[in-house]
């Protein structure tokens, strides 16, 4: 029996719907910045993100109704108050559009070797090239205005050398080596999400009036700002500076800006890729310490998105993702 060709698979159904979701969430985000932004380099990588959201938007519309596949709720204009003033400066934007474009980098590739229908891999194909032009756009801004926060350099070495000794693993007793690039690498990029996570937490809360939503928006700060000091204290142990706050680009709005359903997702979809961050940092790495350093992170972060998700059941806020056949169920009724 021949494969039906408008059926979509559970991969392609599954990233798809969780792509969709997104972009129509960044699509409300975006649209509220670019109603306040004066510079224009900025505003011009914002316009650019807001057209790659609009058009994966389009095209996976397009995919879901040749499938006959419901198209999504999402979230839409009555989740983003356009009229509410500035929530952030300019240069924030750029550190969003960092963590946007790394998050979408994220899904995009894990996609790409699991869809198996020729115009699906192509629609992710091109979300990765395009989001990858994104964040190298943002890179560049960035660079130019002298605000790029990027992981120091260390000396290069001498010659090829190879790991002799077992302690080049310790991390709480005994000779405790120097950081290797890798692990740098990791724990820098790790605080930039969580120095942008924290900023943006600190503008929702403002603007939140539920009491619920304050307090789990609240509980967000105090584990980036928790996970901060430990990983930047990795990296002072070594002389190594790390990323800078960006409290200090949240105005001091308390308009109420976007809806409690975006705010929760948005931290849950944050706290998620986190998640992704701190597993490829455990892997990359050598010492013990940072390895349950890791796995503590994420054990915090893996906690605060299932009490965000139950809040999003409790409210009526989460849409039912694509699943499979319950047969037991269907056996029980015949």
């Amino acid at each position: 029996m021949g494969t039906d060709e408008s059926h979509l698979t559970a991969a392609e159904m599954g990233k798809l719907w969780a792509v969709y979701l997104g972009n129509t969430m960044a699509k409300c985000v975006l649209n509220h910045y670019l109603i306040h932004v004066d510079d224009e380099d900025i505003k011009k990588v914002l316009e650019y993100a807001l057209g790659l959201s609009n058009a994966f938007i389009q095209d996976i519309e397009t995919i879901f109704k040749q499938a006959d596949f419901p198209i999504p709720v999402g979230f839409t204009d009555d989740d983003v108050n356009l009229e509410a003033p500035r929530l952030f400066y300019d240069d924030f934007y750029l550190y969003y559009l960092q963590y946007l474009g790394k998050a979408g980098m994220s899904i995009y590739s894990v996609a790409i070797p699991l869809v198996t229908r020729k115009g699906v891999r192509d629609f992710f194909l091109n979300c990765l090239s395009n989001t990858a032009k994104l964040v190298s756009d943002v890179n560049d801004v960035l660079l130019s205005k002298g605000k790029l926060m990027n992981a120091p350099a260390i000396p290069t070495p001498e010659k090829v050398d190879f790991v002799s000794k077992q302690n080049f693993l310790n991390g709480f007793i005994g000779e405790v080596r120097q950081l290797h690039g890798l692990e740098i690498a990791h724990l820098y990029g790790s605080i930039n999400n969580d120095v942008t996570s924290k900023a943006l937490i600190l503008g929702f809360n403002q603007g939140a009036q539920n009491e619920k939503i304050k307090k789990y928006l609240d509980r967000g700060k105090d584990i980036n700002q928790k996970h901060i000091e430990l990983l930047s204290d990795k990296l002072n142990k070594d002389n190594i500076p790390s990323p800078t706050l960006l409290d200090h680009l949240v105005t001091s709005s308390t308009t109420p800006t976007f809806s409690d359903k975006l705010m929760v997702y948005h931290k849950i979809d944050m706290f998620s890729m986190k998640i992704r961050e701190y597993a490829n940092g455990a892997s990359l790495n050598g010492r013990k310490d940072i390895g349950a350093l890791f796995a503590k992170c994420q054990m915090d972060v893996s906690l605060y998105v299932e009490d965000g998700a139950n809040i999003m059941i409790d409210y009526g806020w989460m849409e039912q993702p694509p699943e499979a056949v319950d047969r037991d169920n269907l056996s029980s009724k015949e």
